[in-house]
């Protein structure tokens, strides 16, 4: 168990009038504990009391490790699970993961009927959403990683190949570079299929003058990387140009705005702004961004409506795009991480405007 991780779920139970909290989440279990679980359709929760007592209820068909030293309940696909889960909550004030499913938690309120039941997102996500200096370093390393495979990836763009071609030579890739595999179906979207912010890969080859959409994320020691690049192929028309010149300018003007104090609405606004006034406002049809960790997608939203504030240890993605129906999209994206006194832009790869020619 992370001693002050635990320590930051606490004081959030404490703040939130939770007293005993149950966790199913295996992100926020490996978060907590360093080991992945995966029940499956099966119950399987950590129990988490406000005084830092903890207990995993585990069925006995998902051995744990030798050196797994929290307390543990063993159950069987015999017993009354739910019922015995009953017997162990010992105080009145539940709050639930999100995630935890109806059929577990409906059956567990009509046994507790006097207990009070709330939702532990702000208690959990609240602790996940400031990343520890070993969190950072290792969404580091992972960007670091997706940045190389970006570089490799766009040398394998040449005449005629195709979306599909394309991911499947990235499958190859993140195996060369040691990664951990996909954090996300990736996204290869070229010319007019870019104009679908989440164009499903198909077998459309490239053709000159096309734009190329490649968001591309992988996962390295439990953590996922997010970035996305906006090429063109053997040629740029003036107006596809203009819309990426457009979307680059927007994305560094939000990361102007990701510092400590300002809102997530502020970093939203920034971008949204300029590409407004550029006369795309319509053709920006998504958030600015979303957070990022041991999950590719995290909270908070980096959206207009989102008012909290940016605090040192977040780490979201800053991601503009505009989308020309029928013609081409641009995307352009990175990760920040929110330091004292700015931001920490954790993707290097060129933003330049870049043409990729064929091979011979």
């Amino acid at each position: 168990m992370n001693p002050n991780r635990l320590a930051a779920i606490c004081h959030l139970m404490e703040k939130h009038q939770a007293e005993q909290l149950i966790i199913s989440d295996p992100s926020t279990i490996f978060y907590l504990t360093g080991t992945w679980f995966s029940p499956g359709e099966r119950l399987s929760a950590l129990l988490v009391k406000q005084t830092g007592e903890t207990l995993l209820i585990n069925n006995e068909l998902f051995p744990l490790p030798e050196n797994f030293k929290i307390p543990t309940y063993w159950i069987k696909d015999t017993d009354d699970q739910i019922r015995l889960m009953a017997d162990l909550i010992t105080c009145k004030k539940i709050a639930v993961d999100k995630n935890w499913p109806a059929r577990f938690l409906i059956p567990l309120m009509e046994l507790l009927p006097d207990n009070h039941f709330s939702l532990a997102t702000p208690i959990t996500d609240g602790a996940r959403l400031i990343k520890d200096a070993s969190e950072q370093n290792l969404m580091r390393h992972a960007s670091s990683l997706n940045d190389s495979a970006m570089k490799l990836l766009s040398q394998e763009v040449t005449e005629g190949v195709t979306e599909k071609q394309l991911a499947k030579r990235l499958a190859e890739i993140y195996v060369e570079l040691n990664t951990d595999g996909f954090s996300f179906d990736p996204i290869v979207a070229f010319g007019a299929n870019g104009a679908d912010p989440h164009h499903e890969i198909d077998d459309t080859p490239i053709k000159n003058g096309d734009s190329i959409i490649i968001d591309i994320g992988c996962k390295k020691d439990s953590y996922s990387s997010d970035m996305t690049r906006t090429f063109f192929f053997q040629e740029v028309s003036e107006k596809s140009r203009e819309v990426y010149e457009t979307v680059k300018e927007a994305n560094l003007l939000a990361i102007q705005a990701a510092k400590p104090g300002n809102r997530f609405s502020d970093v939203d606004k920034a971008a949204r702004d300029y590409i407004s006034a550029k006369g795309y406002g319509e053709y920006f049809t998504h958030r600015t961004g979303h957070g990022i960790g041991i999950d590719v997608h995290e909270p908070e939203d980096v959206s207009s409506s989102n008012e909290s504030i940016l605090k040192p240890g977040m780490i979201f993605s800053i991601e503009p795009g505009i989308y020309l129906s029928g013609e081409i999209g641009v995307r352009i994206e990175d990760l920040v991480l929110i330091t004292e006194d700015g931001c920490e832009v954790l993707n290097e790869v060129s933003k330049d405007l870049t043409i990729l020619e064929s091979k011979e």
